[in-house]
């Protein structure tokens, strides 16, 4: 098996192929798309936290990390302690897609320091990179394809060079959408961490194209069309180790970037229409309607007493008398557990879970 070299040692020719350059076009477009329709939602933290969630449990799927929406919604209403664990896994991959977010918004950059700080986020744990030989990758007969490097030193090299690729734009002249395909499969062949790996390198993914300017916040991701097509992505990772066949994984990387920004779009478009159908109807009907009610409604799929309390600082009895006038209103969907409600958004729950047919 073939040692891994820095990405900057390819020949960048190799990706103007014609086939290449076509879909590289088609994706391009749509992901300029998504940019403008994401920009067009006057609260842009409600799709951070809307398609993260839904991201976060997409990712996790890969990794046979499994909840249902209503579970995952559910759960994120409880106190950390009652969490399950597959939902405490979810949650902490939406905080470390933020806490990434961040990094990139305050520095410009995606430095070592700040995968590790992900996968530390993801993990709770501080091991940073591995200092021992890593888990050998294996097919589903139980077959070991691909060894990850094992010396320490060659893995904090190897992670060095790849900062430098994915932050000096000098180093390798191709379409950002290339690299973005180039670093996943080059982060993953590392796999720098004990555990984590493929999890963090999904979250790099969404974080280069907001660095680049393709995006202005993180809400491209990729994991859904991972889960759907997950026997490919797989065969096309080791075809690059065992053939060189980088062309094909781009392709099939741009693929993904085309057909997921599409249903992106499709998404933020009806969350868009909802926010708005909600907003006039509610102006309308009531007099304690404000626009941190219409954000609070959209960032929270499900809802209870006390997360209205806390967004829009108000007493409980306030935020009581609130939710039960939008659940008579037909807004929300009361459901009661024991002495205890929880409200949920049925539209904007009903965009999420369509997103998965």
């Amino acid at each position: 098996m073939k040692p891994l070299v820095p990405l900057e040692r390819l020949n960048v020719e190799r990706f103007e192929t014609p086939q290449i350059l076509k879909k590289l076009a088609r994706s391009s477009r749509q992901l300029a798309e998504l940019k403008g329709i994401a920009a067009s939602i006057p609260n842009q933290d409600i799709l951070i936290s809307t398609l993260g969630l839904q991201e976060a449990k997409d990712s996790s799927e890969i990794e046979n990390i499994v909840t249902t929406h209503d579970e995952l919604f559910k759960d994120s209403l409880l106190s950390k302690e009652f969490l399950n664990p597959a939902t405490k896994e979810i949650l902490r991959y939406r905080q470390a897609l933020r806490h990434g977010f961040e990094q990139v918004q305050k520095t410009g950059l995606i430095t070592v320091n700040h995968i590790i700080g992900i996968q530390a986020e993801l993990e709770r744990t501080h091991a940073g990179l591995r200092k021992l030989p890593g888990t050998d990758l294996r097919n589903n007969r139980g077959e070991t394809v691909y060894t990850p490097p094992q010396n320490p030193d060659e893995i904090v090299a190897l992670m060095n060079d790849l900062e430098r690729f994915i932050n000096d734009a000098g180093c390798f002249a191709a379409d950002p959408l290339i690299k973005m395909a180039l670093i996943h499969h080059q982060f993953e062949s590392i796999h720098p961490f004990y555990d984590g790996n493929g999890r963090t390198g999904r979250i790099v993914n969404v974080l280069y194209l907001v660095k680049e300017g393709l995006l202005d916040v993180p809400v491209l991701y990729l994991s859904s069309h991972i889960v759907r097509t997950k026997a490919d992505y797989y065969h096309l990772l080791q075809a690059v180790r065992d053939h060189d066949a980088w062309e094909d994984w781009v392709l099939y990387m741009l693929e993904a970037v085309e057909q997921t920004a599409e249903q992106t779009i499709a998404t933020i478009r009806a969350i868009k229409v909802a926010l708005f159908d909600y907003k006039h109807r509610i102006r309308d009907t009531f007099k304690f309607y404000s626009q941190d009610l219409i954000n609070h409604l959209f960032t929270h799929p499900y809802t209870k007493i006390e997360f209205v309390q806390r967004d829009l600082k108000v007493a409980r009895m306030t935020a009581t008398q609130y939710l039960n006038a939008l659940a008579d209103g037909g807004f929300v969907q009361k459901h009661k557990v024991g002495r205890n409600s929880y409200y949920v958004n049925q539209t904007l729950n009903g965009i999420l879970t369509s997103k998965q047919k």
